[in-house]
């Protein structure tokens, strides 16, 4: 069964920075996506980011480039998501997903399936 599991989110100040994780668990397959997406209160669900677990493909949302990261520990199956200069815009409960199958990121972050339960990153002077 497909565990994925968030954590790094917290309160930080205008201008900071945070490190999300995501800890991912009891995938057998060879070719999968995982991805960060956000959800603001009152907002949709939009994505941040995702990176492919065969090749490491990354992609980025615009909303966030130049300011986030997403990277691998392959040895360990965790995904981060390095956040820098957070902007009040970027409160949101944070969720990592898993996409099955060898569709490239590269083009975006489709078919996410599986979902953990969340990190909140407020971001709050």
């Amino acid at each position: 069964q497909v565990q994925l599991v968030e954590s790094g989110g917290g309160l930080v100040q205008p201008g900071g920075s945070l490190r999300l994780s995501c800890a991912v668990s009891g995938v057998t397959l060879d070719f999968y996506a995982i991805g960060w997406f956000r959800q603001a209160p009152g907002k949709e669900r939009e994505g941040v980011s995702c990176i492919s677990k065969s090749d490491g493909t990354t992609y980025i949302f615009d909303s966030v480039k130049g300011r986030f990261t997403i990277s691998r520990d392959k040895a360990n199956n965790i995904i981060y998501l390095q956040m820098i200069n957070l902007e009040p815009e970027d409160t949101a409960l944070y969720y990592c997903a898993m996409a099955a199958g060898s569709r490239s990121v590269r083009d975006g972050c489709f078919g996410f399936t599986s979902w953990g339960q969340g990190t909140q990153v407020t971001v709050s002077s």
